[in-house]
């Protein structure tokens, strides 16, 4: 067996992507890692479901595009996708809103590599059962899963390379299929009473380093701005530093985090359940970093 280096596995990810233009009247938000899973006690998304359906209908009301940067729903511990969208079918009713006016692109990520044929996620993911209608309605019909996005500009030609980022991980792409039977058969049974998974990159903060080091390594090399997933830590470096971000993960504790591209700017931001000072509970949104202007980091790269 051939094992790909890292950097072959991240430049055949960005010579397929889909190019997206966009300009400063653009917004797009992105989201990775909601691991949406059966509602069992191992779903992960459960507990921030509620926070992921606020922030994504104020997406959806306020115009913005959403890219989902891979793991989207967790098919390495469930074998089946339409339980999945049948427990959360309120997240995939929204999100095929989204889809109906072309306002969602789908990057699939480790935990969901399966969506690369085009055979499952045409079918798999063609329709739903809606309970209020009690019929059948369209999912995401004739949708085409990437494993890259290259989000361009309309005006300058700058662009910006938007993969889950697992290529930069070797057990979880080369060897993807030996760690999904692991995570099925071994982790997860014990992932119920309390174990967490060491091989786990959103668990282990030195497999989270490697990886970090490895994609901000091949983002240098090829002076490209590149916008990931799969670690589950927010990326946000300053201008000048370097030009990998992260968007973290729906699954956190107490919050989720995105990342808005509009106006021309980029920010790091997380939902979380807030209080107000008469100690009512309401859905929040909170800036964490930025805005600060692409045009900024793009210019770093041309002084490389």
């Amino acid at each position: 067996m051939i094992v790909i280096s890292t950097s072959k596995r991240l430049l055949r990810a960005y010579k397929t992507a889909c190019v997206v233009p966009f300009d400063e009247t653009s917004r797009i938000v992105l989201m990775s890692d909601c691991h949406r899973g059966d509602g069992s006690l191992g779903d992960d998304f459960s507990d921030n479901q509620h926070l992921f359906f606020a922030a994504l209908n104020y997406y959806y009301q306020y115009g913005f595009t959403y890219i989902e940067l891979g793991d989207g729903d967790e098919l390495w511990e469930n074998r089946n996708i339409n339980t999945i969208i049948d427990i959360h079918s309120d997240a995939f009713w929204l999100m095929s809103k989204f889809y109906k006016e072309n306002r969602l692109y789908m990057i699939y990520g480790n935990h969901d590599l399966i969506k690369r044929d085009p055979k499952y996620s045409q079918t798999k993911c063609a329709s739903f059962f809606c309970d209020s209608e009690n019929t059948d309605l369209p999912l995401f019909p004739g949708i085409k899963m990437h494993e890259g996005i290259l989000l361009r500009d309309r005006n300058s030609g700058n662009q910006i390379f938007l993969t889950h980022g697992h290529q930069a991980d070797l057990l979880n792409s080369t060897f993807w299929r030996l760690s999904r039977f692991l995570v099925r058969y071994v982790w997860r049974p014990l992932q119920l009473i309390g174990v967490r998974d060491p091989t786990s990159a959103s668990k282990n903060n030195k497999v989270k380093n490697n990886i970090e080091r490895r994609l901000i390594n091949w983002s240098n090399e090829n002076k490209q701005m590149i916008i990931c997933g799969h670690t589950h830590r927010p990326v946000f470096p300053e201008v000048g530093e370097h030009l990998y971000f992260n968007d973290g993960s729906c699954v956190h504790p107490r919050c989720i985090t995105a990342i808005e591209i509009y106006n021309g700017m980029i920010t790091l931001v997380k939902w979380a359940i807030m209080t107000t000072p008469e100690r009512f509970l309401y859905v929040g949104r909170e800036e964490l970093e930025g805005p600060i202007r692409l045009s900024e980091y793009f210019r770093t790269i041309k002084n490389k």
